[in-house]
């Protein structure tokens, strides 16, 4: 058996090669034809093997151009021979899904060549070895002698110093061996060319020297060249094969089993399809949230209250903004197996925020920009009296909250709720800061009746979507509600109330308190009274969510203000606050309880709760970064804490829509997983399948690092493919979703995928693919290319 092992040269004058075969230095001209002829006792067919290291050789260092191989690294192997060495094989080794012009060009490539340098060269062999008019066909579309043909062609396309060509018409009939032969010859005449042949007749027809070998030994040489000079300095062209001929060359491998990419790729992109359409719907509804939030819980304002709150010290930093939400997850929890005991009450915390006239002139100098309005809740009880029908008699309206109907004592009593609830809400509607901006009323309620109020002294009654409203509302008004189920809008519109003063409405007993006058008439008719009209009949506009008027009659915080101007030095008022008891019933009072009804008397003006309403719901970030500059430096029991329930049923629904979107996303990543791993065992069936395409680009100089690359450049597009497919389906299948969940939930275009999100996961589907078929490209990098080569 013949084994040419390894070629070696080392050129001194341009006119010698040096080559050892196994292990025996043979010298031979430049532009020597030689022909190995060698004798196959053992059967086997004689091989040219100049594929691997070092570590092949049977004996001796190996000298190329004066440079000793012994310290040779596997990327200086594959420049030698890339560089320096040209094949011709037996099986001519094309790669069957690239065109006969890539095929020629491969070797270029590796060496870095331009892509219009390399393609006119290509073009130059193609047409010296006559196949010009081929270049666009597959290898498969060829004859044998034409196939043998693009070999040779590849083998001069890089200008090798050595063309090797192993038994190069083993395949051939004879007329087809004598044209390949007769294009060898002439190659031969500006190269060295070695053939390994078991034909003598070919060797003695062509060839200019004739060595013949048996059992590994040199056993005739026809015309021996001895002489041998070395030269230093040798230099090695590095081979490389950047990721878009990578791309390409798999891209044309992909080509040829497109339905199969295209099954591999659909199957991948499941995943990607279902993680897309949950982050569509999380994104959609977070979408419809948001919108919700925008138009609800903008007007939905930031409180500050005066009431007294007990609670231990975490809670009060809690309410003070200096800790997370539980529902965001962000609490610190102790790890341990015992329960800590503590003492509730050492901790506890009785605060009361101090609405002195400093913060609230703190809170009125707030920026219009931020924050469109200002309300506010007061105790102020109003001395109303109606004429009808020629009598005048008692009215009342709602202090500071409307419960829906009842008296005042009820809507004191509910003093301390906000509306959630249906017909409970504020009496008195916010004041604008901006004059140039639309009235709280006139932006968020339609006039049904009458107008919008003009004067501080216009009141509005407020009713619910079916217009309706509490009959003791208007029974409080002095209308005759019995035996009626509804009163004309004309009815109401333009009744007028009188606002009897203090000192009018209460006169001091012999027993030293006050009591309400009987003389409704004189009190009527009282220069100091004040007249109210009901301008209007208001109701909340469609698109508004919430609004945050109870039902029943609302009235300007101006005439609240105007009201306590004049009643601050009433006589009830003086009375009142040198008693410690009420001045009406006589009863005994706390602190407390005198607070409140001195205020309802009119002899305290501040206000028992403030409502900030931000400008939008972006702006109320900046209105609570304001208020908390206030509480900046001061004491604890001087600084005044609010409360955001927007912020807090924010915080909820994104905490819980988050949760939602991460426990269905990893049910959906399962189906990653597994993508991943069917990537893997396509790329191994991948790698099986161009076991031979390994061996011809690792012979053509082609690095372990550039195998790796072709077979991630192959993953890359089957990742790329998956997550744009995925995506694609994805936006499809939003179409007949959306269509869905509007006819169930009235909702639309819920589903909505965010670019972001799509090109996000369209590079999870990429990376993944690419981490699939790592291992089967390294494994496709470590064959062996000898054994590639002959894999059929």
């Amino acid at each position: 058996m013949l084994q040419l092992k390894e070629i070696t040269k080392s050129y001194t004058t341009g006119d010698f090669t040096q080559v050892a075969l196994n292990g025996i230095n043979l010298n031979f001209r430049k532009n020597e034809f030689v022909a190995i002829l060698g004798q196959s006792g053992s059967g086997k067919t004689t091989c040219l093997n100049v594929i691997g290291g070092l570590d092949q050789y049977d004996s001796g260092d190996l000298i190329i151009n004066g440079k000793s191989t012994k310290d040779f690294k596997d990327g200086e192997w594959d420049a030698y021979r890339n560089n320096s060495v040209g094949f011709i094989f037996q099986s001519y080794n094309l790669i069957s899904h690239l065109s006969i012009l890539d095929n020629v060009e491969m070797g270029m490539t590796l060496s870095g060549v331009s892509s219009a340098e390399k393609n006119k060269k290509a073009l130059e062999v193609l047409e010296r070895v006559g196949l010009k008019e081929h270049i666009y066909k597959k290898p498969n579309q060829l004859s044998g002698g034409q196939m043998q043909r693009v070999a040779i062609a590849r083998a001069l396309a890089n200008d090798p110093d050595i063309i090797l060509a192993d038994e190069p018409t083993g395949a051939l009939d004879s007329a087809t061996s004598e044209q390949i032969m007769d294009l060898i010859k002439e190659i031969a005449d500006d190269k060295l060319v070695i053939m390994v042949t078991h034909n003598p007749e070919l060797a003695e027809k062509y060839a200019d020297r004739i060595v013949n070998f048996k059992d590994g030994e040199v056993t005739h040489d026809s015309n021996p060249y001895q002489v041998i000079k070395e030269e230093t300095g040798y230099q090695l062209k590095k081979t490389s094969m950047s990721f878009f001929t990578a791309l390409k060359v798999s891209g044309k491998n992909i080509a040829t089993k497109k339905w199969r990419t295209a099954l591999t790729a659909f199957a991948a992109s499941i995943g990607i399809i279902g993680i897309a359409l949950i982050l569509s719907l999380s994104s959609g509804f977070q979408v419809q949230i948001d919108q919700f939030q925008s138009d609800a819980l903008s007007e939905f304002p930031v409180i500050i209250s005066q009431s007294a709150m007990s609670m231990d010290a975490e809670s009060m930093q809690e309410m003070r903004g200096q800790m997370q939400s539980p529902i965001s997850g962000d609490r610190e929890y102790t790890d341990s197996d015992e329960v800590y005991l503590y003492d509730s009450a050492e901790n506890k915390i009785t605060h009361t925020n101090k609405l002195t006239d400093e913060y609230l002139e703190y809170v009125n100098k707030i920026d219009p920009i931020i924050c469109k309005s200002i309300g506010y809740t007061r105790m102020l009880g109003m001395n109303l009296l109606r004429e009808t029908d020629g009598n005048v008699v008692p009215a009342s309206v709602a202090v500071g909250l409307n419960t829906g109907g009842g008296s005042d004592q009820t809507n004191m009593q509910g003093m301390a709720n906000m509306s959630s609830m249906n017909g409970v809400g504020l009496a008195s509607y916010p004041e604008v800061l901006d004059d140039s901006e639309q009235s709280y009323l006139e932006k968020n309620y339609d006039v049904l009746a009458g107008s919008y109020p003009t004067e501080e002294t216009d009141l509005v009654l407020v009713i619910d979507n079916k217009n309706q409203v509490d009959y003791t509302v208007l029974k409080n008004l002095g209308f005759d509600t019995d035996n009626i189920d509804s009163v004309k809008f004309a009815d109401i519109v333009g009744t007028e109330f009188k606002l009897i003063t203090n000192n009018d409405y209460y006169q001091k007993t012999e027993m030293g308190n006050f009591l309400p006058r009987s003389d409704y008439k004189a009190m009527y008719d009282s220069t100091n009274s004040i007249t109210l009209k009901i301008s209007g009949i208001v109701r909340l506009k469609p698109d508004v969510s919430l609004g945050i008027l109870g039902n029943g009659i609302a009235y300007s915080d101006n005439l609240v203000q105007h009201i306590l101007e004049i009643e601050k030095d009433s006589e009830i008022v003086k009375a009142q606050k040198d008693a410690d008891h009420n001045v009406i019933t006589m009863e005994k009072l706390d602190d407390t309880s005198k607070s409140t009804f001195l205020s309802y008397l009119g002899g305290d003006a501040t206000p028992f709760m403030v409502y900030l309403y931000a400008s939008d719901f972006e702006s109320k970030e900046a209105v609570l970064s304001y208020l908390d500059e206030y509480n900046n430096g001061k004491a604890e029991e001087d600084t005044v804490i609010y409360t955001d329930l927007a912020s807090s049923m924010t915080n909820m629904t994104s905490g819980i829509m988050d949760a939602i979107t991460l426990v269905l996303i990893a049910f959906a990543s399962i189906s990653l997983i597994v993508s991943l791993i069917m990537i893997g065992i396509i790329t191994y069936i991948s790698v099986l399948e161009r076991t031979k395409e390994i061996g011809v680009l690792r012979a053509l100089g082609a690095r372990k690092k550039d195998i790796t690359r072709v077979f991630n450049a192959e993953t890359f597009i089957i990742g790329a493919c998956s997550g744009l497919m995925g995506i694609g389906i994805a936006y499809l299948l939003t179409i007949p979703m959306n269509i869905v969940l509007e006819n169930m939930t009235g909702l639309s275009g819920v589903a909505q995928l965010d670019p972001l999100y799509a090109l996000l996961l369209v590079t999870i589907s990429v990376v993944l693919t690419l981490i699939g078929g790592t291992i089967p490209a390294k494994m496709a990098a470590k064959k062996d290319p000898v054994e590639a080569l002959r894999t059929e």
